[in-house]
């Protein structure tokens, strides 16, 4: 089984929960264990269970690719350190928290915000692949906006042509757009994947999920 649907308390809004790379899943402490099992299952990774900055949040605040994982300086020292016993991080010393908001990422690029521009070198040289400053439908939050795997990219609906192109050509992957939760056109939010495996929110409508399983490439 490589696609299922999930919820976390009756939550479908997963992706702001969780994230995971062809490495690690980082998902909040109060998963249930069927939920673990699940998502061992579905993305064949370790999973990595972390408060982050106090909260449940770790899709919006943490960011990465098979390489490891980047994260602001603001979080928690005990957090920072506990997810580095599991994974390579890059702790960037930035006053933004929201990483995982601000960068679109796979194993080929990064696509970055704008607000995090000066970091671009440090993490072209921390993961060792390009990275360029872009917007998806003229917002910044470009890693709220889609979500991307090795295989394939979704986006928000409202992407523009040169948008799409810049991504295509940095993660060098296909660009489709779409909407996740019965209409939500933030992508990301609703959904946790990797190269091996897609979650989605439970609320997630059959053409909805043609689509995103179609953009991620599984199918």
């Amino acid at each position: 089984m490589k696609i299922s649907k999930l919820d976390f308390q009756r939550n479908p809004n997963i992706g702001l929960f969780g994230f995971a790379t062809d490495s690690v899943c980082v998902v909040q402490k109060f998963v249930k264990a069927s939920n673990l099992d699940l998502l061992s299952k579905i993305l064949k990774v370790k999973i990595i269970n972390t408060d982050t900055l106090g909260t449940s949040l770790a899709g919006i605040l943490l960011a990465g690719n098979s390489q490891g994982i980047v994260l602001s300086e603001r979080l928690y020292e005990e957090e920072i350190k506990h997810i580095g016993r599991h994974a390579k991080t890059l702790v960037l010393e930035t006053r933004h928290t929201a990483l995982g908001n601000l960068i679109l990422m796979n194993d080929k690029g990064a696509v970055i915000s704008r607000d995090i521009e000066k970091h671009k070198k440090s993490i072209e040289k921390f993961f060792g692949l390009p990275v360029n400053v872009g917007t998806i439908s003229g917002e910044t939050l470009v890693g709220s906006l889609g979500i991307a795997n090795n295989n394939g990219c979704l986006v928000h609906r409202g992407i523009g042509e040169k948008e799409k192109h810049l991504i295509e050509k940095t993660l060098q992957v296909p660009v489709m757009s779409g909407t996740i939760n019965f209409g939500n056109p933030w992508v990301k939010s609703g959904i946790i994947a990797n190269s091996f495996g897609l979650l989605m929110g439970y609320l997630t409508s059959g053409p909805e999920m043609g689509i995103v399983t179609e953009a991620l490439k599984f199918i």
